[in-house]
């Protein structure tokens, strides 16, 4: 008999990128794939309370909505040995509400909690643990962050494993922090400690690429050992850095263990499903993600960094570190926002500044370019304005090919970075949260300009408005300032943020149309607004 099995999540885990809305079509044809690949544990989603089921999700209400997918992918297949789970987190699912294992075709529930779960709620979680085996099912226990319990605890856990002996026991990588030293010394404990007829069960993250390298080091680990189960996802889809990769794992025991897995049929697999999602959902190593995996971060607060502010990783890096060890594990997005604003809002005194500014900028007419498309399509209607009105232009984070700007104004790391060498600093606007190459720029103080109480709160453009609120010209006049579209192409060359966000375009134009009407109805009768080419926020188009 094989000592080694795997457990394809992609439907669960890999699904968290996507919050689990595959189709039903993606869900059937994935598990038909897994089937058919001979993968030996099929793990097809979550189990959770609140959910109001009706399909194309992997977050299911009850195991009859489960069962419909399994005898789906069963269908016209040929009969194997494979087996089917669902995950069940602590505090999120009753398992009260579980049907004996004799009337699902899933006999399997992966159940997982924290270390906080288990100090402060122990007899809650070993409840839900016995009664998922009262029930009938096999229970995988699954421990969050295994790195991070001291010694005694670990030993304490897995005393209470060899009582309720569960099918396996977890060790899993959360914050995808662990090298080799750190995985063979909780396996020493582990292995020592924990009886025999329980499988060991390994679930990593990819932050530092050590995935792959990590299960071929259990697997020389177990050998002989006890039984292993090495969790996977089919591209290594998941959150931020993604998960070690199905058809890495297939391909090694194929031609390296002579197991009898269908590569093939992997790939298949791939091609047909995950590479349309992969075209708009991205995943795999990255830099944040590294510096997740360093400071044992959450994936989503990475991505939320990442997608929300744009930032270089070394900011990422510093606003991590800074983030209370316990907090940054979770994701409370209240607290990174502001643990962001603390480090972006180096408080700066830019009441000179203002003034300079003001005297140039007071009473005139302002032609404000941000850097949408219609700057490149419009270049000869904007060339004539500008000839004709001889307006002061701010341009926004981009230097424009068609005009020569008395001013740039930057609020974005990136950008900058990308800029500042190529501009004369003297007639640069550089806000508070910008900390590199800024000798010799307006400085203008961060806090005063974003907009407190709005998801979009350092959008650049609303940020300048701000300013400009303070130095009072009698006119602003946009071009360029276009809304998003679904296209992509919202952009001027080169003139993109690093990093796409997942943000819907809709709700961003409303977010700013919204904005963008506060403020009019704030300088009614001090300064006029208009726009010179077309935009989404004029016509009030989402």
């Amino acid at each position: 008999m094989k000592q080694i099995e795997i457990l394809d999540c992609t439907l669960r885990d890999g699904g968290r990128i996507i919050d689990c809305q595959y189709s039903d079509e993606v869900i059937t044809g994935i598990g038909k794939h897994l089937k058919r690949a001979g993968i030996n544990i099929i793990e097809l989603g979550f189990l959770r309370d609140n959910i109001n089921f009706t399909g194309n999700s992997t977050f299911f209400s009850s195991m009859a909505d489960v069962d419909t997918y399994v005898e789906k992918i069963c269908e016209g297949e040929l009969t194997r040995n494979e087996t089917y789970v669902v995950f069940v987190d602590f505090g999120l699912y009753d398992v009260n509400s579980l049907v004996p294992a004799e009337k699902s075709r899933v006999s399997g529930i992966r159940f997982g909690f924290t270390k906080k779960d288990y100090t402060e709620h122990k007899k809650e979680v070993v409840k839900a643990m016995e009664l998922i085996k009262e029930r009938g099912y096999e229970l995988y226990l699954q421990t969050v962050n295994s790195n991070g319990y001291t010694t005694t605890e670990l030993v304490e856990l897995l005393d209470l494993a060899n009582i309720i002996s569960p099918k396996s026991f977890g060790i899993v990588d959360t914050y995808g922090s662990m090298y080799l030293d750190d995985l063979e010394y909780i396996w020493s404990i582990v292995n020592r400690n924990l009886d025999k007829q329980i499988a060991v069960d390994f679930h990593s993250h990819n932050n530092m690429q050590m995935s792959f390298a990590l299960a071929q080091r259990m697997i020389w680990l177990a050998a002989d050992e006890r039984k292993l189960i090495l969790d996977a996802t089919l591209n290594g889809m998941g959150k931020c850095a993604g998960n070690l990769n199905t058809e890495l794992l297939v391909d090694y025991l194929v031609r390296k263990k002579d197991y009898p897995y269908d590569t093939d049929v992997i790939f298949d697999a791939i091609d047909r499903y995950l590479y349309p999602i992969k075209e708009r959902k991205n995943w795999g190593y990255s830099i944040p993600a590294f510096m997740a995996g360093i400071y044992k971060a959450h994936p989503n607060n990475v991505i939320y960094l990442t997608e929300k502010y744009r930032l270089n990783s070394k900011d990422i890096k510093y606003i991590l570190s800074s983030i209370d060890e316990a907090k940054r594990q979770r994701y409370d997005y209240d607290n990174i926002q502001q643990v962001y604003k603390d480090y972006s809002s180096s408080k700066i005194n830019d009441s000179e500044t203002i003034r300079e500014l003001a005297d140039e900028i007071s009473g005139k007419e302002v032609l404000v370019m941000a850097s949408g498309q219609t700057v490149a399509d419009y270049a000869e209607k904007i060339k004539e304005y500008i000839g004709k009105n001889k307006p002061l232009i701010i341009s926004i984070n981009f230097i424009p090919e068609n005009a020569d700007c008395d001013y740039l104004f930057c609020a974005n790391t990136i950008h900058w970075e990308k800029i500042s060498r190529q501009v004369d600093h003297g007639r640069c606007i550089v806000s508070s949260n910008v900390h590199t190459d800024i000798e010799g720029v307006h400085l203008v103080e961060y806090s005063r300009l974003i907009a407190e109480d709005s998801f979009l709160f350092d959008n650049s453009t609303i940020m300048l408005l701000n300013l400009l609120y303070i130095l009072l010209p009698v006119k602003i006049t946009f071009a360029g300032f276009d809304g998003l579209n679904e296209r992509k192409d919202n952009y001027v060359k080169g003139a993109g943020p690093n990093r796409t966000s997942d943000m819907d375009y809709q709700e961003f134009n409303r977010e700013i149309s919204e904005l963008l009407r506060r403020y009019k109805k704030k300088t009614r009768g001090k300064i006029s607004i208009r726009f010179l080419t077309p935009s989404r926020y004029e016509t009030g188009e989402s």
